[in-house]
C-alpha cells in the first residue's frame, strides 16, 4: 500500500491534457423565407361622369331630381324646354384584395481562429507531459484498480480469520 502511492503522486503530477487544433475558419449561412398572405379590405371611391342633355318639345313643365342627376322642363313660347345632367357624386365601394408580402432574413455566422505564437518553445519536459497525458491516465486507473483489488483482498483475509 504504501509502495503504491508515491507511483500515484508521480502519474497524477505527470497527466496533463493534450493541445487541440480548432479549425481556422468556421462558416454557417441559414436563409429564412417568410411569405405573409393576408386579406385587406378597403373603400374605394367611384366618381360619376357628368352627363348633359337637353330635349325640346310641345308639353307642360316638370322638373325631376334624384340623387344623381336634376331634370328642368319649362315652357317658352309654347315650347318645352328640357335639361337632363348628373352630379358630381363620389360613392365609396368597398373592396378586398390579397396582399402578398415576402421577406427573407439572411444569418450568417462567422468565427475564425488564429493561431498565436508565444515568445518561448515547449521545453522537452513540457513536451513529454503532453504527449503521455494519455498514458498517464490509463496507469492512474489501472493503480487504482490495483489499490481497490489490495483492499478487496485484505477484507477477504480478515473475515476468513
Amino acid at each position: 500500500m504504501r509502495n503504491v502511492l508515491p507511483l500515484l503522486l508521480l502519474l497524477a503530477a505527470s497527466a496533463c491534457s493534450t493541445v487541440r487544433q480548432l479549425p481556422s475558419v468556421t462558416d454557417s449561412t441559414k436563409v429564412e423565407v417568410r411569405i405573409v398572405e393576408k386579406i385587406v379590405k378597403d373603400t374605394a371611391w367611384v366618381e360619376l361622369p357628368v352627363i348633359k342633355e337637353k330635349v325640346v318639345t310641345l308639353d307642360t313643365a316638370s322638373v325631376l331630381e334624384n340623387k344623381y342627376t336634376k331634370s328642368e322642363a319649362s315652357v317658352s313660347g309654347g315650347v318645352l324646354t328640357h335639361s337632363l345632367s348628373t352630379k358630381p357624386v363620389r360613392e365609396p365601394v368597398a373592396v378586398e384584395y390579397k396582399e402578398v408580402v415576402r421577406d427573407s432574413i439572411v444569418y450568417r455566422d462567422r468565427i475564425e481562429t488564429q493561431t498565436v505564437e508565444v515568445e518561448r518553445k515547449l521545453t522537452w519536459w513540457q513536451k513529454t507531459k503532453m504527449n503521455l497525458g494519455y498514458v498517464t491516465l490509463i496507469e492512474l486507473l489501472l493503480a487504482i484498480t490495483y489499490v481497490i483489488y489490495l483492499f478487496i483482498n485484505h477484507f477477504l483475509k480478515l473475515k476468513q480469520l
